[in-house]
């Protein structure tokens, strides 16, 4: 049983890693606690348990039948209805508890998330004095959980009337064959039957209970094993179809009929884009509020997969290659600025790859040296969770300087300025214009100004491409581009 649960938690965990964005965007946090918590317990403790415990009130069932039936054979016209009327009230019973049971453990999974949000929003909660509001919020999903879990006791009730009856009925069917053939029987047998079928009762009582646990636990294994078989991402590497290590080394960027969905089933959140980039260009990418601009890049990453079409980087469709050979070889810069718990060093370079005076150049570049000096543990100062213990602005540094030390062929930006002032826009902005001189750049545009220079500008409208030229041109057309310049003040 524990080399079936190792196998079962490993299968589950892989997949869970290895599944797409949109599987934990549809699935809620306290689903996933409660498979890996409550399910898994169930699946280590519970059920080798019941197995046991099961198998021992068997045996004991059966050899106090055995010794009831050889004291006495007319015992087994008794027992066969008995053992008949045992079988439907088990049946009954294990229908209705396996389906309380799976419906506990469903009423169980939004207390985990209600809880979960309840902890990481806090300060919110009480800033906005809503304390109260949340704990109701909690009882009533503790109340609506307790719906399910209540009838399952009151049917356990149910259960141990008519079993202590047909366990009774065996106690007074060995006593009365007893009492009738008391002239050629030995007064130790009797008592020994008698006394066994004393206990049966018990016997039978978990008997049945370990039944309906053992098929209503068993429950935690097909919903761990829903997770097992969840659809996962594309292979980390094809072994048979590698790029090169240089690749990509222009850093060309084709679209061909790219369209894109977030899930099966949603609409196209990008249609039909057929574009080129070429290697060393600089290209903006603006629109208004859900025109695809943010799709893009989570295309390039295939954090989502293509509905038809394909990317082309360097000539080497990347739907054909390995995930960690095309993320290892795009660099990104993301609004929202990603730190991990750790020190500073492991932040910039977390496997390892560069040394010492690498790093600090990186830093230079990125306008943090000083600040990272001024440190008492300098590169071995801890980062808190999420970086919080940075600024937002230092933080979008850090993932500069992380870009830097990678410098990949293609580096992204999306939107990567949004969250700083202009002072700090302007040094990202003139270190990217510098160190990535001669890379492929797709940016983000939040602030038009900062793509005036730009090689080409993209114009996305609802998932199309609307215009596609240099700012100048697009701006003497007076199309879209010309009248979101107009609106920044810009022209």
């Amino acid at each position: 049983m524990l080399k079936a649960s190792r196998l079962i938690h490993g299968n589950m965990l892989d997949h869970v890693f290895c599944c797409s964005l949109s599987f934990f965007e549809s699935t809620p946090t306290g689903r996933l606690l409660n498979r890996f918590g409550k399910d898994m317990d169930t699946i280590d403790v519970n059920i080798p348990e019941n197995i046991d415990v099961w198998i021992r009130c068997l045996l004991y069932t059966l050899v106090v039948l055995l010794i009831c039936c050889s004291l006495s054979p007319a015992f087994l016209l008794v027992i066969v209805p008995l053992l008949v009327c045992y079988w439907l009230v088990q049946r009954f019973y294990v229908a209705t508890s396996r389906q309380l049971k799976r419906l506990e453990s469903v009423s169980r999974s939004p207390i985990y998330s209600h809880f979960s949000e309840t902890i990481t929003g806090s300060s919110v909660i009480r800033a906005y004095g809503r304390e109260s509001s949340f704990i109701l919020m909690n009882n009533n999903k503790v109340d609506a959980n307790q719906k399910s879990y209540y009838p399952g006791i009151v049917s356990n009730r149910w259960l141990g009337i008519r079993i202590e009856f047909i366990g009774n009925g065996i106690v007074l069917f060995a006593a009365l064959f007893a009492v009738i053939g008391r002239a050629h029987l030995n007064p130790g047998i009797v008592g020994l039957s008698v006394s066994y079928a004393l206990q049966v009762t018990m016997s039978l009582n978990w008997m049945v209970r370990m039944t309906s646990d053992l098929e209503s636990n068993i429950v935690a294994v097909e919903r761990v094993k829903e997770y097992s078989e969840t659809k996962t991402e594309a292979p980390w590497v094809i072994e048979d179809n590698r790029p090169p290590e240089s690749w990509p080394e222009a850093g060309n960027v084709e679209f061909h009929g790219y369209s894109v969905r977030y899930r099966e089933g949603l609409d196209l959140v990008l249609k039909d884009l057929s574009l080129n980039v070429h290697g060393g260009e600089k290209v903006g990418i603006v629109g208004r509020t859900g025109a695809g601009k943010s799709s893009m890049t989570l295309c390039l990453f295939r954090i989502i997969e293509a509905a038809e079409g394909e990317i082309v980087i360097d000539g080497v469709k990347i739907a054909d290659i390995g995930l960690h050979d095309l993320r290892s070889k795009l660099t990104i810069i993301p609004q929202d600025p990603v730190l991990f718990s750790g020190t500073l060093r492991m932040n910039l370079d977390p496997f390892n790859q560069y040394s010492e005076e690498e790093i600090w150049n990186a830093l230079e570049l990125s306008h943090l040296k000083r600040f990272v000096h001024s440190l008492p543990a300098g590169l071995e100062h801890e980062c808190s969770e999420g970086g919080e213990n940075l600024s937002v602005g230092q933080r979008q540094l850090v993932c500069l300087a992380r870009a830097l030390l990678r410098k990949t062929r293609i580096l992204i930006l999306d939107e990567a300025t949004a969250a700083v002032d202009l002072e700090t826009d302007d040094l990202i902005q003139s270190t990217i214009r510098t160190q990535f001189d001669d890379c492929t750049v797709l940016t983000i545009a939040h602030r038009l100004n900062t793509i005036m220079d730009y090689t080409r500008v993209l114009v996305l409208e609802k998932g199309r491409i609307a215009e596609f030229d240099t700012p100048s041109n697009l701006i003497a057309q007076k199309g879209i581009f010309y009248s979101m310049v107009k609106d920044a003040g810009l022209a």
